[in-house]
């Protein structure tokens, strides 16, 4: 076989990889959102330099949790999780600096306390409206912060 064809092969066979990976993304993402209750959230993973540190995901509430999966990873289970009782909103901001090329352009920065220490996340107003209905609220008889 000519050496050139070589080259044609491995072409053909990573660009069938690259297209594989891609449906690999999409069917996972489908799997993650098949029981509702997912949206685009960024989650703050280093605060070490300022603006810094973003890494883009998606939320998905699960009863009392709040899971966070990486939005380019092959993973099923979720890299992070709060429980609601222990995730407090403290406010939100407009993102600012490095974060505006870090994030989507309609995204807030919203800041909560945990037993951990400050969590922030990045998600869009509507996304917001939601994350403060769902921290908010909670089954009859849970305690209120």
């Amino acid at each position: 076989m000519a050496p050139w064809l070589w080259g044609v092969e491995a072409l053909l066979a990573g660009l069938v990889l690259l297209l594989l990976l891609a449906v690999v993304l999409v069917v996972r993402r489908r799997w993650i959102a098949r029981s509702g209750g997912t949206f685009e959230l960024s989650f703050r993973m280093r605060s070490v330099t300022p603006g810094r540190g973003w890494v883009l995901g998606i939320g998905r509430y699960s009863g009392e949790e709040l899971q966070w999966f990486r939005i380019f990873s092959l993973a099923l289970k979720p890299r992070r999780s709060w429980h609601r009782k222990t995730l407090v909103y403290t406010g939100r901001r407009e993102p600012q600096g490095i974060e505006t090329m870090s994030l989507y352009p309609d995204h807030v920065v919203v800041q909560c306390e945990t037993p951990d220490g400050p969590v922030e996340f990045a998600m869009s107003g509507p996304s917001l409206t939601g994350f403060q209905s769902w921290a908010e609220s909670g089954p009859p008889g849970a305690e209120i912060r």
